[in-house]
């Protein structure tokens, strides 16, 4: 059975929750000792005086229990205009298959279009099956056309100091 949980806007108060399911879900992407944030840093980037991202978080009807987040930033495309990043949707493991992802899913939409957005986009990774299967039964498009790039650490220090 599908509950109903309730889609509300993060506050400072989930962090501490928040930063424990994206944690879990660098576990499952078997990335734990890449995840270099710490709950002061996510606060201050999401709830300063410049906020670098969104948070929504779903709970269950039934109690006051975050149980999945979806954190989002909008971006800018040079052909299309603004547009939603959907930079992770985690629902913790026990209570998947309820249906707070589509939830989640479907707020971040709604956000998307709220803000006039041409579309909302985010990166799942290929040998996620459950995950690729969920966003196809929403109708996505899950497209392997494009090739993720990334400077960091060492290397893009060195880069910005080389000018």
């Amino acid at each position: 059975m599908k509950d109903t949980g309730r889609v509300r806007q993060g506050t400072p108060q989930d962090i501490p929750r928040t930063y424990a399911l994206i944690r879990e879900l660098a576990e499952y992407e078997r990335a734990l000792d890449e995840v270099n944030i710490d709950e002061a840093t996510l606060r201050a980037d999401g709830f300063g005086p410049s906020p670098a991202y969104g948070l929504l978080v779903v709970e269950p009807s039934d109690r006051d229990e975050v149980v999945g987040i979806a954190l989002h930033y909008e971006k800018y495309s040079t052909w299309n205009g603004r547009c939603l990043f959907l930079e992770d949707l985690v629902i913790t493991e026990k209570e998947r298959g309820k249906g707070y992802g589509r939830q989640l899913f479907a707020a971040v939409a709604e956000e998307a279009v709220r803000r006039g957005c041409a579309y909302m986009q985010w990166q799942v990774l290929d040998w996620n099956t459950p995950a690729i299967d969920f966003y196809k039964s929403l109708d996505a498009e899950v497209s392997s056309e494009w090739l993720n790039g990334r400077l960091a650490g060492t290397a893009l220090r060195n880069l910005a100091a080389s000018k």
